[in-house]
């Protein structure tokens, strides 16, 4: 078989601007423990519109290609190439994967966290214009890199759920741990009704917690988050003294024994600890970049909460993510999340969708025209 040379990519060369269809190189080698793969579908994930619109960025980032959750079915791999769990990857495999780690670096052997990686590599760091090119989902081959984790894919997931799960899902699951949970009857606020809201609606319901709480908007997300789950669900729109009194009356007046910041919206955070029950917990996970928010340390205290962060999941959260979709694929429709794949030249209009929060999880098949 020969192995294409090039590949056909949308790529990031202006903040906001639409993606340029491109023919970008391909490494000329498989290194041992890489692997060449045709890309099955990409889901957009909100740090790609963060990333298309400028809210999150970095000097020399561009030119780039989006797409940082992807499955795929390989082509090509090098010497020696397993996934995360030692099980050989062969041509043909389908496979997912997380983020590169180094393996030598102080949150590597001594905290013994992939999270806390030095040196991780994530896709959206990687240029188009230097080797490996292509580590993305916008484009119709990746080069998955040595020390990326890989993962062979069950057949009963579907590839979007796969693909989703390499960032939504296994970021959701890894803010549940770094909680302790959830105890059945706990009470639970969601705030954020995107992809990771809604999935963590479902987690939470999953797992005995009740009352679900969700927060946020559209109506048309809402309307899924109950769907998925959600024992109430709150706008926008009502604003923040009116939600507060509907989460006391659902919680007995105590307040949410956990809430998870999945949206990171300005006053977020004020608002979760003021939401909080006596004792509670409150995970930030939605929130990003530079500009600070405010934080009431005195409710802190006198609530005796706890108040952790959580950045993203590893692959031990992306193994427990792809368990989840397949446990509660008779549970869930987890098809209910995802709109209409598009190919690479509808792209920009799907960030463009997503950006407007018409769509909960854009879908991007570089085989289709």
């Amino acid at each position: 078989m020969t192995l294409p040379t090039h590949t056909r990519a949308a790529v990031l060369r202006a903040h906001g601007e639409p993606l340029v269809i491109e023919e970008i190189p391909l490494p000329e080698r498989i290194e041992p423990g890489a692997a060449l793969v045709r890309i099955d579908c990409a889901t957009l994930c909100a740090t790609d519109v963060h990333l298309w619109s400028g809210a999150m960025s970095f000097p020399g980032m561009l030119p780039l290609v989006l797409g940082h959750e992807m499955a795929g079915t390989v082509l090509a791999v090098g010497e020696g190439t397993v996934d995360a769990l030692g099980r050989p990857v062969a041509v043909g495999s389908r496979i997912g994967w997380s983020e590169a780690t180094c393996g030598f670096c102080h949150g590597c052997t001594v905290l013994r966290t992939p999270v806390a990686c030095e040196n991780r590599g994530y896709g959206f760091l990687q240029r188009s214009d230097r080797p490996p090119y292509a580590t993305n989902g916008l484009a119709e081959h990746a080069y998955v890199t040595p020390r990326a984790q890989k993962y062979l894919l069950p057949a009963d997931v579907d590839s979007r759920w796969a693909a989703a799960a390499g960032c939504a899902v296994k970021t959701v699951l890894h803010a549940f741990d770094r909680a302790g949970g959830t105890r059945p009857g706990s009470s639970v606020v969601i705030q954020g009704a995107g992809a990771l809201g809604i999935v963590a609606t479902a987690v939470a319901k999953a797992g005995g917690a009740g009352p679900v709480i969700t927060i946020g908007g559209p109506r048309h997300r809402l309307d899924l988050a109950a769907e998925f789950g959600a024992d109430l669900v709150l706008g926008l729109e009502d604003g923040p003294e009116a939600r507060k009194e509907a989460v006391l009356a659902a919680t007995g007046g105590r307040g949410a024994d956990l809430v998870i910041d999945l949206a990171g919206a300005p006053g977020v955070g004020a608002e979760a600890v003021d939401l909080a029950a006596w004792g509670g917990t409150f995970v930030v996970c939605g929130t990003t970049g530079p500009a600070p928010q405010p934080l009431p340390l005195g409710t802190v205290m006198g609530k005796e909460l706890t108040v952790r962060g959580s950045l993203n999941g590893d692959v031990g959260d992306y193994h427990r993510a792809i368990s989840f979709l397949s446990a509660f694929r008779h549970h869930y429709d987890w098809d209910e999340l995802f709109s209409e794949p598009v190919g690479l030249s509808g792209a920009t209009g799907a960030i463009e969708a997503m950006h407007r929060l018409e769509q909960t999880k854009a879908v991007v098949d570089p085989r289709l025209a």
